[in-house]
């Protein structure tokens, strides 16, 4: 169990955002309310059709945000990287989740309740503007996800997924290697494809010199490429 200095840091350091703009009643109030819980690998945050009731925040690791289709298939609609808040958008719109959130790998992730953040954007117009502008990036994210989703090739979407994973996640210290594994069915769910396609389009792609893998592990070799397909699709 973390003490409060303990847990009034990590918050300030990680949420220093919201942090920044809360008078230090508000600060206490959220350091009162603040939880910090560990998922495991492929644990569920949140399932489609219950209920919000927190403000979610990556502290530690990878989350997807992902929506179950005809025949359940999955599609990845939205990946998250430390530190990003989610799960608010369906309380602000008083409904239930439409989709459903876990976690990529091992993470840690703290939650607010959503009633308390409620009442803390009536009293701080700096908070709800936060707010306003987090969903108003989304929605345009959303957007364009959807425009290269129906109107792109196999090949452009592939490389959208790729230079997608490289932006949120980075490289490694090669400054070529994804710095996340996933598996060719989340890759696949990510660019609307199925698996079969998704692992024919890497072959190719390995073939033309593009990318070399090895397991779940991609480098990418020729980024310029990559990015003249996922421009022409």
């Amino acid at each position: 169990m973390l003490k409060k200095s303990e847990l009034e840091h990590i918050v300030s350091e990680d949420l220093a955002d919201i942090w920044n703009v809360l008078s230090p009643e508000e600060k206490r109030i959220v350091t009162d309310n603040f939880v910090i819980q560990q998922y495991k690998k492929g644990q569920i945050i949140y399932a489609e059709h219950e209920e919000p009731e927190n403000l979610w925040c990556l502290l530690k690791g990878k989350v997807k945000m992902y929506k179950s289709g005809i025949g359940d298939r999955e599609q990845i609609l939205r990946l998250y990287r430390p530190v990003q808040y989610f799960g608010y958008r369906a309380y602000f719109a008083s409904e239930n989740y439409v989709s459903s959130c876990a976690a990529l790998e091992a993470s840690v992730i703290g939650s607010l309740p959503m009633a308390i953040v409620e009442k803390l954007i009536r009293s701080n117009n700096d908070l709800a503007m936060f707010f306003i502008h987090e969903l108003s990036r989304n929605l345009g994210g959303s957007d364009t996800k959807i425009v290269n989703l129906t109107q792109k090739h196999i090949r452009g979407r592939l490389a959208d997924a790729l230079l997608l994973l490289e932006d949120k996640y980075g490289l490694e210290d090669d400054e070529a290697t994804l710095k996340i594994y996933m598996s060719r069915e989340d890759l696949a769910n990510l660019s609307n494809m199925t698996t079969s396609n998704a692992i024919r389009t890497l072959t190719s792609f390995v073939s033309e010199k593009l990318i070399l893998v090895d397991g779940r592990r991609i480098k990418i070799l020729n980024e310029p490429q990559l990015r003249k397909i996922s421009k022409f699709g």
